[in-house]
C-alpha cells in the first residue's frame, strides 16, 4: 500500500506501530496482523455480490469514518486484494475488472505527467512548491512519451550538474532537486531542460506544477522564501506563472483550508491550466460535492488510499466525471513495486497519471505495466492538452 508524505488532513488515517526501535516506529506490523487477524476472521466463509459489498463490510468493520481502527493501509490491502481476486476469477485484466467496478468504458490512455525537478515535503524544501512536472504533449504513445522524458531528465541531469555543481540527487518520487533560489528559477531550468532535450516547450512538451500549498501555509500567509504573500497574492503570483510559461496543470495552488479563495484561482487560470484539488479534496466525496457547488476547482487528483477503499474512491470519482472535471489519478511518495496503479489509471479512464520521474523501481514498475496495457489494447492516449 502507498503513502504519501504531503498528506491532507481529511485522508484516511494509516495505522503505524509507533516502536521506536523498529523503523523509527513507522513499521506496519500492526496493519498487516488486521489482515491477516480481524479482517480475514470476519471475511472467511463468507460470499459477497460485488466489490462494494466487500467495501461495505471492510467499512463497517473498521467502524471509524477515517479507518483509524484497522488502518486505511489495512483496509485499502484488503480492498485492493479482492479486487485482483474478482478479476482472476472473471478471467479478465485488473484495468478491466476496475472499468466494472466503477461503471466506465475506458477507450484511451492516460497522458503522463513526469516529475522532474523537486522541493517542499518532497525534497529539502529548497523552494517552496512541491514538483515541477513535465507533459509530453505532442507524444502519440506512452512509449514516445517516456522515451521524451527521458531525453528531458538527462538535459535536466546535465543543467543541474554544470549550473549547481552538483550530482545527480533524487527527490522521493525520483525529481530533482538543486538548490533553486526562487520557484521562477525551478520552472525556467525544467523549460532550458526541454529547449536543451531538442523540443519545444509549450509546443512538444508542455509543464505542470504540484505547489502543495497548504504545507507553506499559516493563518498569515504563503510563505515563498522570504515573501509572504496573501491568499489574491498567491493567486496572483500563480496566474502569472500560468500566463509566463506553458503550464497547463496547477495541483493545490492554495492551502487545503483556503477554500474562499480558490473559485477566484479558478477563474484566473482555468481557460489555461487544470486547477486540480489534491490535499483540499483527498479523495472525499464530501469535499468534492463542496468544490463543485463552489466551483473550486475542475480536476481530481485521485489517490485511493486517501479514500480508504475502491469503492469510496470510486464514488468520487464518479462525482468528478458528473460534473465534467478532469481526473488525475496519482501514486504517493511513499509507494511500492505492486503496479494496480496503472490498472487504475486506465480501468478508470484517467485524463492524466501521476507517476513521478522515470528513475526508481517503485516507479518503473507502473510505467511497464502501461507499456503493456497500451501493447495489448492499442488504445491512443487522450488528447490533452488541446
Amino acid at each position: 500500500m502507498p503513502s504519501g508524505a504531503s498528506v491532507g488532513s481529511a485522508e484516511a488515517v494509516e495505522l503505524r506501530d509507533c516502536d521506536l526501535k523498529r523503523y523509527n516506529g513507522l513499521g506496519c506490523r500492526k496493519a498487516a496482523a488486521n489482515v491477516s487477524g480481524p479482517i480475514h476472521a470476519d471475511a472467511k466463509g463468507r460470499q459477497f455480490e460485488d466489490q462494494a459489498d466487500f467495501d461495505r463490510f471492510l467499512q463497517s468493520l473498521d467502524g471509524t469514518p477515517d479507518k483509524s481502527a484497522l488502518g486505511a493501509n489495512a483496509v485499502l490491502a484488503a480492498s485492493i486484494a479482492f479486487a485482483k481476486a474478482t478479476a482472476v476469477d472473471h478471467g479478465v485484466s485488473l484495468w478491466q475488472r476496475f472499468a466494472k467496478i466503477a461503471e466506465v468504458q475506458p477507450v484511451t490512455l492516460p497522458r503522463l505527467t513526469i516529475n522532474l525537478f523537486s522541493g517542499g515535503k518532497h525534497a529539502g524544501g529548497q523552494v517552496a512548491i512541491q514538483d515541477v512536472l513535465i507533459v509530453p504533449a505532442a507524444a502519440r504513445t506512452i512509449d514516445e512519451s517516456l522515451a521524451v522524458a527521458h531525453d528531458v531528465y538527462r538535459a535536466a541531469a546535465h543543467l543541474t550538474h554544470s549550473r549547481y555543481a552538483m550530482r545527480l540527487l533524487r527527490a522521493d518520487e525520483g525529481g530533482m532537486a538543486p538548490p533553486f533560489r526562487s520557484e521562477q528559477e525551478m520552472i525556467e531550468t525544467a523549460i532550458d531542460a526541454i529547449h536543451q532535450a531538442g523540443y519545444r516547450p509549450g509546443k512538444d512538451v508542455m509543464l505542470a506544477l504540484d505547489v502543495a500549498a497548504t504545507h507553506f501555509y499559516s493563518p498569515a500567509g504563503y510563505q515563498l522564501q522570504n515573501e509572504l504573500l496573501s491568499s489574491d497574492q498567491m493567486t496572483a503570483r500563480i496566474a502569472q506563472w500560468v500566463h509566463d510559461y506553458p503550464i497547463v496543470s496547477v495541483e493545490d495552488g492554495l492551502s487545503e483550508d483556503d477554500w474562499s479563495s480558490w473559485p477566484k484561482l479558478r477563474r484566473e487560470i482555468e481557460t489555461r491550466s487544470l486547477v486540480v484539488g489534491d490535499d483540499l479534496l483527498c479523495t472525499n466525496a464530501s469535499r468534492v460535492r463542496r468544490a463543485i457547488n463552489e466551483q473550486a476547482c475542475n480536476t481530481l487528483l485521485l489517490k485511493v488510499n486517501q479514500a480508504g477503499t475502491l469503492t469510496e474512491a470510486a464514488e468520487a470519482h464518479k462525482l468528478a466525471c458528473n460534473a465534467g472535471w478532469f481526473v488525475t489519478i496519482s501514486v504517493r511518495s511513499g509507494d511500492t513495486e505492486d503496479n494496480w496503479a496503472a490498472d487504475l489509471a486506465v480501468g478508470w479512464a484517467g485524463d492524466q497519471f501521476k507517476n513521478g520521474s522515470i528513475t526508481q523501481s517503485e516507479r518503473l514498475a507502473k510505467y511497464n505495466r502501461l507499456l503493456l496495457i497500451e501493447e495489448e489494447t492499442k488504445m491512443p492516449i487522450v488528447k490533452w492538452p488541446n
